[in-house]
């Protein structure tokens, strides 16, 4: 789909341009509330299998990710407390346009997983690895609060493996019904719910 990696280059690269200074302000109180890199390279499954570094603002304590479970709840001790705002407003995703213009990303498709929850997915979900990855999706929209509903949780990874199977589902459904107008739609409500917090 030519006309969708046109869009997403477009758009993306714009929205950098634009939000440069509000990149840049969160990119150095990053730095100055807590020790560590900025930006946070999550490896990620992209289109066709194919692994790939998704960039977010950093918002979890140096080294997080060595110290526990690869899947966070809201109540997480390893969040800082900047990065607990950036995650609520979903900020910390702002350096993942880096990833649509690149082509790693599309602004709108299945969200990407860990190599270790992608093993998990059976021969039909595996389906969702056909198209680039989103930064936003019809999932995305449906469990925003999914750290909140994990924090509930007894044990946070049969938790995850419930929501993702949910999740994979609507992915699904997203590349069946997908259109110029379903991206515009999904992408008009992420706007949205970033601001109504």
């Amino acid at each position: 789909m030519r006309a969708k990696r046109i869009f997403d280059y477009c758009t993306a690269s714009l929205a950098l341009v634009l939000l440069l200074p509000i990149v840049a302000t969160l990119a150095i109180l990053v730095k100055l509330s807590s020790p560590g890199e900025v930006i946070y390279r999550a490896k990620r499954i992209g289109r066709d299998g194919r692994p790939f570094y998704m960039y977010k603002f950093r918002t979890m304590i140096s080294g997080a990710d060595r110290m526990g479970p690869l899947v966070t709840a809201s109540n997480d001790p390893r969040i800082t407390v900047l990065g607990y705002y950036l995650r609520k407003t979903k900020l910390d995703e702002l350096p993942s346009l880096w990833n649509v213009v690149i082509g790693d990303m599309s602004l709108v498709g299945p969200r990407p997983e860990n190599g270790r929850s992608v093993g998990r997915y059976n021969d039909a979900q595996r389906w969702v690895l056909k198209v680039r990855p989103g930064v936003t999706s019809l999932a995305t929209l449906k469990y925003r609060n999914e750290e909140r509903l994990l924090a509930q949780a007894e044990n946070l990874d049969s938790a995850y493996h419930s929501i993702m199977q949910d999740k994979l589902a609507l992915e699904r459904e997203y590349i069946i019904r997908r259109n110029f107008w379903l991206d515009l739609k999904i992408l008009l409500q992420t706007a949205l719910a970033i601001f109504h917090i």
